[in-house]
Formats: C-alpha cells, sequence, structure tokens
C-alpha cells in the first residue's frame, strides 16, 4: 500500500466546556464531622466549597473503604465488579474477588478517550495486597486501569510520618520522617499540585481527572502536636454533650428534619458521666487527634483550591470531597494509643494508655478513639462503618462547580436531601461533562437534583450488605439487618424504616407493616442473586488468612539481598504464630561495625536483627512492647553468619509463645522465652535488608527516637528466612479481634 501524502490520525476532543474534575475523598469520616454538617471541627476549605455549591444530605456509600472505592471508580454495585469486602480478602466467588474485574471500566477508562489526562493521589486499597509487591502483577493497580500518573499507597492505611509509597509503578521512599516535619497529607497534596502543574503548563486546554483519596481520617490518627492541643478543650465535653450540639447545629444548618431526635446510644456505649476522670482525659485526646487530622486535611486541601484559583481554574472545576463509609468503630470502648498490640494479644491496659497519653498522634502510636466518639461522629445516626444501619453507609457530600450558575444552579450553598449512592457518581459526572453513559453502568445520575432541588432523579432501588450485614432501600423505605458475625443469617431481624419522615433510623415499623418488610426482603434477594452478593460470607478472618497461604503456596523459604526494600508486609515472610529462622550472611570488617540486617514494620509494631556495640541483637516490638535480645558473646570480625530461630512452643489462651535464640555462626548465643510472638499481623509497614527507614522497630542509638535508616556498615551478602510448618492461627478469635479493629 502507498501514501501519497503523510497523514496523522485525529486527537481526541473533549466535549465543549468539558470541566476539570477533582474527587477528594477521605477516609472513615462521619456524617456529623465538617463544620457544613454540623460539627464544631474546622474545615473552613471544604465549608467554603459547600458554601459555593451543595450539600447531599441522602448520600450513601458501601460502608467499607475498598467497597465504596470500587463503587466510586466504576459506577456500578461493588460485588458486580468483584469487590464485596476488602481487597484482602479472595473468596474464590466471582463477587468477592479482591480486585475490579478486569471488564468494569474505571470512570478514568471511559474519560481517557475524550481526551482526558488522569491522575490518582492516595489510597487505592482495590486490588490484592498479595499483588502489591514490586512484581505487581500491575494491571490492578491505578497506571493499569486508566489513570497516567499515581502517588500514594496500595493498602488499608499506612503510617503518616513513615508511609509505604508507590510512584506510578515502583515503591519509594518517603522525603521526609517525623524529624523533618514530614506528614503524609502534605506529601500527597504537593504531589497532586505538582501533576496539575505540569498538566497545566504542558497542555492547559485539556481538562483533567484527579483523585485525591488521602489517608486522613483512617487509623493511626497522627496530626500535628498544635492541632490535637487545640481540640482538647473542645471535647471535654463529652461524647453526649457533643452528639446533643452537633444535632442542634444539624437542625439549624436544615441538614435534617425539624424534630429530629437522637437514638439511644450505640451497644456498649456508656454515657460520658459514667467513666473516669483518666478515662475521659483519655478519650478526649483520642477524639483530639481524629480532629486534628481531618482539620489538617483542609488546611492542606486549601493550598490545592487556591491554586486552582490563582491559575484560573477553579470556575471550570467540578469538585467533591466526601467520604468512603461512616466513622470506624475499629478503636473498640476504650480507644487505643497502640492497637498493634491488642493485634497481638498484647493488652493495653488503661494505666498504659495514660501512661502515653501525650504521645497520642505521633510516631510511635497507632492511635484510633473509642465508639462513643465515633458514634458522636456519625450524629444523629445509628451505628458505624461496616454496618448498613445509617452509621454505616451515610455519608457526606459536597459538590462545587461555579459554571452551575449558567446551568441554572439558583441556590449556590443549598441542600440536595434525594437519596443517591456513590455509584451513582459516575454516571452524574458523565453527564455533567457531556459524555455518553454506557448501559454497563449500574448507577443513575442525579445530575436532575443538582439544579432542581424538588427533581426525582429516577433511582428506585438500592442494595447493600457488608459482613453479612443486610439493607435494602426503594422509593423512600428502608429495610436492614444487623448480622453478628458467626451466627446464622436465617436468625438476623429484619428492621423497616420509612427514611423519608424517620432521617435516622428510630422508629421501626417491621411489626406495623410486615407485608411491606417482606416484600422488601423478598427483593433484597432478588438484588443480591442480580449483583453477586451470594453466597453470603461472614468468615472474614479466615478468608483474610487463605488469602495469603494462597498466595504463598505453601512457600518456606525466602532469599533476599541487601540493599532491597519496600517489601510489602503482604508480600514478605509471613512469620506469625510459627516457628521460623533467620540467617543474615555478613562480613564484619571493623569492630566498630554496625546496623540493621533485617527489619519488618516502625515503631508500632514489628522485628529487627542488628548489629550493635559488636554485638548481635534482636529487637521483637509488639505493639510498643520490647521483647529485646542481646547475644551474650561478641561477633568475630570477618565473614560470618548471624541468625535468630524463634521456635514456637505452645498457644495460651488463643495466643501463640515461644523460645527465640540468636545464633552466631550456628551457634547459640542468647535466649528468651516469650508468651508472646506475632499473630493476627506484624505490621502495616514493609520489610527491608541492611537497613531500617522512615519510623524504626527500635531505637537503634538509644536516642529516644526512633529514625533511620541506620544502615549496615559491614558487608551483608543475603538474608535467608525458612518458615516451620508449625503455623497455627484461633481464626474465630481473630474474628473477634478483626471485628474490633475494623
Amino acid at each position: 500500500m502507498s501514501v501519497d501524502s503523510p497523514a496523522w490520525p485525529p486527537l481526541p476532543v473533549p466535549p465543549d466546556g468539558a470541566p476539570n474534575i477533582l474527587i477528594a475523598m477521605l477516609d472513615d469520616v462521619g456524617f456529623a464531622d465538617f463544620g457544613c454538617f454540623g460539627a464544631e471541627i474546622q474545615t473552613p476549605t471544604i465549608d467554603r466549597l459547600a458554601g459555593n455549591g451543595l450539600r447531599f444530605t441522602g448520600f450513601h456509600t458501601t460502608a467499607m473503604c475498598s467497597t465504596t472505592r470500587a463503587s466510586l471508580l466504576t459506577g456500578r454495585n461493588h460485588h458486580s465488579v468483584g469487590m464485596g469486602c476488602l481487597a484482602n480478602f479472595d473468596s474464590g466467588y466471582p463477587g468477592y474477588r479482591g480486585k475490579i474485574s478486569s471488564d468494569a471500566a474505571t470512570i478514568a477508562e471511559l474519560l481517557r478517550p475524550t481526551g482526558y489526562r488522569n491522575y490518582y493521589v492516595g489510597k487505592w486499597h482495590v486490588t490484592p495486597l498479595t499483588q502489591s509487591g514490586p512484581t505487581g502483577p500491575f494491571d490492578g493497580w491505578p497506571l493499569g486501569r486508566g489513570f497516567d500518573r499515581f502517588y500514594g499507597f496500595l493498602d488499608a492505611e499506612t503510617d503518616q510520618y513513615s508511609p509505604e509509597l508507590v510512584r506510578d509503578n515502583s515503591q519509594v521512599q518517603a522525603p521526609g520522617d517525623y524529624s523533618t516535619g514530614y506528614h503524609l497529607t502534605e506529601d500527597l497534596i504537593d504531589n497532586t499540585i505538582e501533576y496539575l502543574q505540569a498538566h497545566h503548563a504542558a497542555i492547559p486546554d485539556i481538562p483533567w481527572l484527579a483523585m485525591l483519596m488521602p489517608g486522613a481520617c483512617h487509623a493511626p490518627h497522627q496530626a500535628p502536636r498544635e492541632l490535637i492541643d487545640k481540640y482538647v478543650s473542645v471535647f471535654a465535653r463529652g461524647w453526649d454533650q457533643t452528639r446533643a450540639d452537633r444535632l442542634a447545629r444539624q437542625i439549624e444548618l436544615g441538614i435534617v428534619p425539624p424534630g429530629t431526635e437522637l437514638p439511644e446510644r450505640n451497644d456498649a456505649v456508656q454515657p460520658w458521666d459514667a467513666h473516669s476522670a483518666d478515662e475521659q482525659r483519655l478519650f478526649t485526646r483520642l477524639a483530639a487527634a481524629y480532629a486534628a487530622m481531618l482539620e489538617h486535611f483542609d488546611q492542606h486541601l486549601a493550598r490545592l483550591v487556591n491554586w486552582l484559583e490563582a491559575s484560573g481554574q477553579l470556575d471550570n472545576t467540578l469538585i467533591m470531597v466526601l467520604s468512603d463509609n461512616g466513622a470506624s468503630q475499629e478503636g473498640g470502648p476504650q480507644g487505643f494509643v497502640n492497637a498493634m498490640g491488642p493485634y497481638n494479644g498484647q493488652a493495653e491496659r488503661m494505666s498504659d494508655k495514660i501512661a502515653r497519653i501525650d504521645d497520642i498522634g505521633g510516631p510511635d502510636t497507632h492511635s484510633n478513639f473509642p465508639w462513643g466518639w465515633a458514634m458522636a461522629s456519625n450524629t444523629p445516626l445509628r451505628r458505624y462503618k461496616q454496618n448498613t444501619h445509617g452509621g454505616g453507609i451515610r455519608d457526606p457530600l459536597v459538590l462545587h462547580w461555579p459554571a452551575l450558575v449558567s446551568r441554572g444552579l439558583k441556590d449556590p450553598g443549598g441542600l440536595r436531601h434525594q437519596f443517591c449512592h456513590v455509584q451513582d457518581l459516575v454516571p452524574t459526572v458523565l453527564e455533567m461533562v457531556g459524555i455518553p453513559v454506557p448501559d454497563s453502568l449500574e448507577g443513575t445520575s442525579f445530575n436532575s437534583a443538582i439544579v432542581d432541588p424538588n427533581a426525582r432523579t429516577g433511582k428506585e432501588i438500592q442494595h447493600f450488605e457488608m459482613f453479612g450485614h443486610r439493607g435494602i432501600w426503594q422509593r423512600g423505605y428502608k429495610a436492614v439487618a444487623f448480622h453478628p458475625p458467626g451466627t446464622t443469617f436465617d436468625d438476623d431481624t429484619w428492621e423497616l424504616y420509612h427514611l423519608d419522615t424517620d432521617f435516622n433510623e428510630r422508629h421501626d415499623l417491621a411489626a406495623a407493616e410486615p407485608d411491606r418488610l417482606n416484600e422488601l426482603i423478598a427483593l433484597w434477594w432478588q438484588e443480591a442473586e442480580k449483583y453477586q452478593v451470594l453466597p453470603l460470607d461472614d468468615a472474614f478472618a479466615q478468608r483474610f488468612a487463605a488469602n495469603a497461604e494462597r498466595f504463598r503456596a505453601g512457600r518456606t523459604r525466602y532469599t533476599f539481598w541487601r540493599g532491597m526494600g519496600h517489601i510489602p508486609s503482604e508480600v514478605a515472610p509471613d512469620l506469625r504464630s510459627r516457628s521460623y529462622e533467620i540467617t543474615a550472611h555478613v562480613t564484619i570488617n571493623h569492630n566498630s561495625d554496625h546496623g540493621v540486617l533485617i527489619a519488618h514494620g516502625d515503631a508500632t509494631s514489628g522485628y529487627s536483627l542488628f548489629v550493635r556495640d559488636r554485638r548481635l541483637v534482636h529487637d521483637m516490638n509488639i505493639g510498643g512492647v520490647h521483647q529485646t535480645l542481646v547475644s551474650e558473646t561478641e561477633i568475630p570480625v570477618g565473614e560470618c553468619t548471624l541468625g535468630f530461630r524463634m521456635q514456637r512452643t505452645a498457644v495460651a489462651d488463643a495466643f501463640p509463645q515461644g523460645k527465640g535464640s540468636l545464633l552466631i555462626n550456628g551457634v547459640p548465643a542468647g535466649e528468651m522465652h516469650t508468651d508472646r510472638i506475632f499473630w493476627l499481623m506484624i505490621s502495616w509497614s514493609g520489610l527491608d535488608i541492611g537497613f531500617d527507614r522512615g519510623t524504626t522497630v527500635c531505637d537503634y542509638d538509644g536516642s529516644g527516637t526512633f529514625i533511620g535508616p541506620n544502615r549496615f556498615t559491614g558487608d551483608l551478602t543475603k538474608v535467608e528466612v525458612i518458615l516451620g510448618n508449625d503455623q497455627n492461627v484461633d481464626y474465630n478469635k481473630a474474628a473477634v479481634v478483626w471485628v474490633a479493629r475494623e
């Protein structure tokens, strides 16, 4: 075939007036936590967007993080795209693969053919964690799902001072740590601005999509001390008064109808006055850390919004700010200063928490507030994240786009009360942009309600399911069932509410309208069959463990080479509740050689094998409780092997015990007995060879700080890890702990 003249294929052309799109989704932020939704927490940037935009009071999510992200990205029900619960689980059934199915297009993949450039910054958590290592596979990572750039983390959470970061398809080191003033929220906003500045400089006429997904306000609650101090006096009034104050403001703002009353406290939440003065002081500080984390995000969001304004882009940028689910119950009844201990059976006594009250929010804490404060965050709704009652699935949504005024919006700063769902955002955005909505989408656009506060959206039905908790909404009525884990689904009690007249599910109509309830229950089963919800499965702890076992496929030997790092926990050797042996092949050139051989974790939990003062040292840090073993003999100069052996010896109250031994050239050089070895998890932070980055497992130099990298100064060839075949976890006990944490 001959070509007579040069030709260039046409470039994709966005629709006329297509806006930039910024979607900022916070994590575990409750319905009442934005200032413009009734909170005393200062969120002036979000409030500014709401004041010139719209607030949606009938917005719903899926009760969990991975699942809401899957629906937000695809415009479909989360089970439909294989994300029945967390990305950590794969039960083998189509609705529960822990990964967005390849045939479900993401919003980035839908926008890309029209010319949009797509950027994702922050939490991903929609691909299996076993696929989060340096070899992928990368088809489920952001760049494999339509995004042009990615900077963030792949797991459910990460330490805000020592995060597990990925840029595009590679693990990278954070550009700072606690000692340098680093915080992940600021870093994420920096990178969002940098991506958009580069875009604006190179292709200013091409619209962009930016998805900003911070770690705030998922645990660990970590924020600048001065902000935490600021909120101590604010929350000293307790959760009962805070709920009452928030409800009063919500009624005044029109967020909830006049006459709305608070429900009874959630199960097992005590009156504030029933707690001692010390308990109140602790709980107040934990709430202050959460509030500080939210305000801290708002402060940095202001930098992004101000740059959009300075660059002339704000008027044509569609901004949405929302949360992925309600406030979390993972803090339990008394909260945590460092939850990593309790996750491994190391109890946090109240006296221990009080002793560390000033550390809350810092780099060696994994703090979370107690149920009472989560209840207040969800005011005036019942229950929490993970549940299908309002407290788990009804969330704040703010929408801002000044161009809407020219499209007929007559009430900037107004409210919209129509029922809508996170899967409805993609079709809504596509309609606003001017792109045809694919038939494959299951969400319903609520674009009509944006301009007209009284418009019907066409939304008729929405089902919910999470860990066996179930719910269904149809034309204003909602049926919902709370499912105690480990019980028979047939024993669940269904409740019935008319949300149009009962905003926060206080008046159960099940006895008065049994026919309507039965119709809704039958409809739920139809929707469950249609959207891959079945089979129902509440065995999440077993699925979590089975996922790891299937990935490792019985592997018992690992070899790591010097300089390897950023190996995610889900990919690192699984030392939990089993015997194992670590052997480092080194050459000691000088008596002064020192540093880390292998380290997995951070200051909140993990282990490290290292050399200090000519001795071999092993530190097993479980929730900040350090079990340190120092060799009885010195390490010789020259080639040698340095190791640590753990022998799992017994189980007490479902938790494993063991005997640890240090080894120099294979000869025992020190021994310890412990009633706690790693059980549910080692750490959210990954594994390093020859150094310990970020916030370190232990205080290597006795300075009282946990700062890396403490690189090994001798010659380190490799580190071998051999796992025993005696791993055994009581998954029923694990399930109880998992419920408390999630």
